[in-house]
């Protein structure tokens, strides 16, 4: 107990940011000289083992700035007296503490040694409350080899009992079974008694335990595969507090505010699944699996954390799911789209938040999703070879072994559950874009913005789907007056018509007309102002994202093109002849509408004539029509 309360003072001591690194060093050695031949009895005290951590952060740090107040061999001499006694430490609730950071600063062969270890050990201490955050740092600083190591003994007893078994170079489980001729149905049984062990326990927020779900997907047959989502989804929505970060003791006045903030941050595992793409595979096959009712205790799970899921690469893909699949869009509005809205612009103007939006916009466009998230999005019942079959769709990586890469693409094993809802794609979109406000109140901040958006690479995205979602809602119009009633070309109709006067077949596009027409007098408005040297902001038609974007619209939106050209270009085009906005000008000479063509024409041919206005060598622009 002496020994004790002097390591308590020596660590209070050494921790204040005011000691100098003479004093600390000189700290740190008497805490060693005190610790030594009792580091296991030490480990397992709470105090005493934050004593521990501190010592080894302070010797790392001064180890990487070359003032070696404590050398490399004083630290390996730590991990050599706790080497037989690491896997009983591992399942005690303060000394695991001291096992993270013994690992986190360990050396290759160290940590190759301790993965060694762990052979035969694996489910059971994933099985285990403290054990499996063990099993998880390690699996987060293992190699691609050395993860399969670690997987693999939760596939098979044999797996377990054989350690040259695991070695193998395939990293697929399918691939696993054939090279080493396992039994299927025994890999099943077993994969199934401990992952039902662990869902029974609430352990299923580790990456290595996603992946073996994973995995576990690939060989299910549909009972097995339905009976783990069922169980998945009531431990979805149950909150609990966030896991407690590594500490970090460089400053440990900041470290001790944030475990005090983070016991009193609750949040469903849902939100804490999706820090891996697999995670993220499991929560969107479990939302797409569930039934109706289920679906709405998972909307109501994420209540309060739309913001965090709306801004995260992976959580948006979530919530895009939830858009896309749940049919009670009353209940999406309330939860989701409400807070949606309290945030537009700052959604918008980020890489992964414009992806909501996006999602409403251009369902799944691959312009704003990657392959891998297309992918994740795409599992869904219509990708089986039998529609009628009931099953689980699996995204995996075909490469072997596995690699350090989260972002794994999809695979071509595949069982289907039915993931799809009843409510037509169209109609969920309009009631949660439309009737929600949420149109609305996008054009209100893309208005209120422009300029800042047309000059943002993401912003300048949602500025465009802008504009032709509320195309995309005339051509419906169009089309069905083309084929009831007038049996006319829609093509006319879509330039002739006036798509923000016509107001859709039930009105839905009338709320949108002075809205549309704002917007476009807005851009136009940036465009007319004079191009000057005191401005702190480059002009629109000068700048690289809103060059682009004011062309792509003048190609696509004859509407806005007569107004811009009216508003800001008309009799100034040899001003904009050159840079990014000749860009611009030639637009309209290359529009495949012939009156945007001949609005422009009589003005810009004589600069093309003299040579004032050039057009890239790649682009062909007609002269003589």
């Amino acid at each position: 107990f002496d020994v004790l309360q002097e390591l308590a003072s020596l660590w209070e001591k050494m921790r204040c940011y005011n000691v100098g690194k003479q004093a600390r060093s000189e700290l740190v050695s008497e805490a060693l000289r005190k610790m030594n031949g009792k580091f296991v009895e030490i480990a397992g005290s709470h105090v005493a083992a934050r004593v521990l951590q501190v010592i080894l952060i302070w010797c790392f740090t001064i180890y990487q700035t070359c003032v070696k107040y404590c050398t490399q061999e004083e630290r390996d001499a730590v991990f050599e007296a706790l080497r037989p006694h690491l896997l009983a430490l591992s399942r005690k609730k303060y000394a695991v503490h001291l096992v993270k950071k013994l690992l986190d600063h360990a050396s290759k062969k160290q940590l190759e040694w301790f993965i060694s270890s762990l052979h035969g050990h694996v489910t059971s201490l994933l099985r285990h409350s403290v054990g499996s955050a063990v099993i998880d740092y390690v699996f987060h600083l293992a190699n691609g080899s050395q993860k399969q190591i670690l997987l693999m003994e939760m596939y098979s007893t044999e797996l377990q009992l054989f350690k040259d078994l695991t070695l193998t170079n395939s990293g697929r489980l399918v691939d696993i079974i054939s090279k080493l001729g396992l039994q299927k149905s025994s890999v099943l049984q077993h994969m199934m008694s401990v992952i039902q062990s662990l869902l029974e326990k609430g352990i299923v927020d580790h990456s290595i335990i996603h992946k073996a779900l994973m995995e576990f997907f690939t060989i299910a047959d549909k009972s097995s595969a339905a009976d783990v989502i069922q169980q998945l989804l009531p431990l979805l929505v149950r909150e609990s507090a966030s896991a407690e970060e590594s500490p970090h003791f460089s400053a440990p006045e900041m470290q001790k505010k944030r475990k005090i903030k983070n016991k009193n941050v609750k949040e469903p595992l849902l939100v804490r699944m999706i820090h891996t793409r697999d995670g993220l595979k499991i929560c969107i096959l479990s939302v797409k699996h569930a039934s109706a009712k289920e679906r709405k205790k998972v909307i109501k799970g994420i209540k309060g954390h739309v913001r965090k899921l709306s801004l995260d690469q992976l959580g948006s893909l979530l919530l895009v799911c939830v858009l896309s699949v749940v049919d009670d869009t009353k209940l999406v509005t309330k939860i989701v789209i409400r807070e949606m809205q309290t945030m537009l612009k700052e959604l918008v103007l980020d890489k992964n938040g414009r992806r909501t939006v996006l999602q409403l916009l251009h369902p799944q466009c691959s312009r704003y999703f990657a392959p891998e998230d297309l992918a994740c999005l795409s599992l869904s019942a219509e990708e089986t070879e039998d529609p009628m079959e009931v099953g689980l769709e699996q995204c995996q990586n075909g490469e072997a072994p596995m690699t350090d890469n989260e972002n794994s693409e999809v695979g071509r094993k595949s069982v289907q559950l039915d993931t799809v809802g009843k409510k037509d794609s169209f109609r969920r979109r309009c009631e949660l874009m439309v009737e929600s406000g949420l149109a609305e109140g996008l054009f209100e901040t893309c208005t209120d913005n422009v300029g800042e958006l047309l000059r943002s690479n993401f912003g300048k995205e949602v500025v465009y789907e802008v504009f032709f979602f509320c195309h995309f809602l005339l051509s419906c119009c169009i089309n069905f007056i083309n084929i009831l009633i007038l049996d006319m070309d829609v093509s006319y109709f879509v330039y002739v018509v006036n798509p923000l006067a016509v107001g859709g077949s039930d009105g839905i596009l009338q709320s949108f007309a002075d809205r549309m027409d704002a917007l476009h007098k807005a851009i136009a408005s940036l465009a007319a102002l004079p191009n000057t040297n005191e401005s702190q902001e480059e002009h629109v038609l000068e700048n690289f994202h809103s060059s682009r974007l004011i062309r792509k619209l003048i190609l696509d939106c004859p509407g806005f093109a007569a107004t811009l050209w009216e508003m800001a270009l008309d009799g100034k085009c040899d001003v904009w002849a050159q840079g990014h906005s000749c860009k611009v000008l030639l637009a309209f000479l290359e529009s495949s509408v012939s009156e945007v063509k001949d609005l422009a024409k009589p003005e810009l041919q004589p600069l093309m004539d003299r040579g004032v206005l050039k057009a890239p060598e790649n682009r062909l622009v007609e002269k003589g029509v």
